[in-house]
């Protein structure tokens, strides 16, 4: 497959994939979701690759879904997203293109700098690891008026309360909080970030790749039994739920009407700095 989107090389015992539209703050369109599928099916089958690293190309990780493709569509024949089950269909196409980085056999370490935010924490928390720069800004604001994760990997990662008071806000935190509270494994200055993520997976090179499967598909199966992969199913009914809330219909109006920048900042004016800390009082 030629990729477009996303970039992919093997350095080493290590696949190297890049989300490639820093143009876009590498938004994940439908081709890139696809692209970075057969990418990573790619890696696991090829015997010199270890492990896996995603990262994003330019300033940013992700920052997100592509909304201008929210109403796109194949043509009156196929399916929208005008009726409930049409959006959960849709909600989960992208969701199993995603949860490949859980599905597959080799780890994969996410490298998150820059705005690491909606659709886009979703990638993050599908590896097995990540690591982030310090400065990184993760977060899902689309809470506040769109949606809820359709991948419901924050309450394992951050436990319930961390898990509440990120989604019931959409507030962001940095980098280096996020690894205090377990969204991250650790954070890093950001210009040491591609350092200390390639010495990691150069370290896991040293293992047969036999094992590594062995011992991530041991934890993956672990939190299939606590529920990970049903939480998977109902978020994405879950989330549909949310696209039919009031405050919902009016913020695709308003993107319709003024575009996605204006929703995005009419949206978010009222939150001021829209942060949270995990020390200490948060900014207003």
């Amino acid at each position: 497959m030629e990729f477009q989107q996303i970039t992919y090389v093997v350095q080493g015992t290590t696949a190297i994939i890049t989300l490639n539209r820093p143009e876009k703050r590498n938004a994940l369109s439908a081709q890139l979701l696809r692209e970075l599928n057969a990418a990573l099916l790619e890696a696991d089958e090829y015997n010199p690759v270890h492990c896996v690293v995603l990262r994003g190309a330019g300033p940013h990780f992700c920052a997100g879904a592509d909304l201008n493709e929210y109403t796109a569509g194949r043509g009156p024949d196929y399916r929208g997203r005008q009726e409930i089950d049409d959006d959960i269909w849709r909600l989960e196409y992208g969701q199993r293109l995603r949860i490949q980085l859980f599905d597959m056999h080799k780890p994969v370490i996410a490298q998150v700098h820059g705005t690491c935010i909606g659709i886009g924490t979703e990638l993050a928390w599908f590896c097995d690891m990540v690591i982030a720069a310090d400065d990184a800004r993760i977060g899902f604001p689309p809470v506040r008026d769109l949606g809820t994760p359709p991948g419901s990997m924050w309450l394992y990662h951050c436990g319930p309360q961390w898990a509440k008071r990120l989604l019931l806000t959409g507030d962001s935190l940095s980098g280096a909080d996020a690894a205090k509270i377990g969204l991250a494994l650790k954070s890093y200055p950001a210009a040491e970030l591609e350092t200390e993520v390639m010495r990691l997976a150069d370290r896991m090179g040293l293992v047969d790749p036999h094992l590594l499967s062995a011992n991530k598909r041991m934890v993956n199966l672990g939190l299939e039994l606590m529920g990970a992969r049903t939480l998977q199913r109902i978020g994405a009914e879950i989330d549909a739920r949310g696209h039919i809330a009031p405050m919902a219909r009016a913020f695709r109006e308003t993107m319709r009407t003024h575009g996605v920048k204006h929703a995005f900042q009419k949206r978010d004016a009222a939150f001021g700095a829209g942060t949270v800390r995990v020390e200490g009082r948060d900014p207003d």
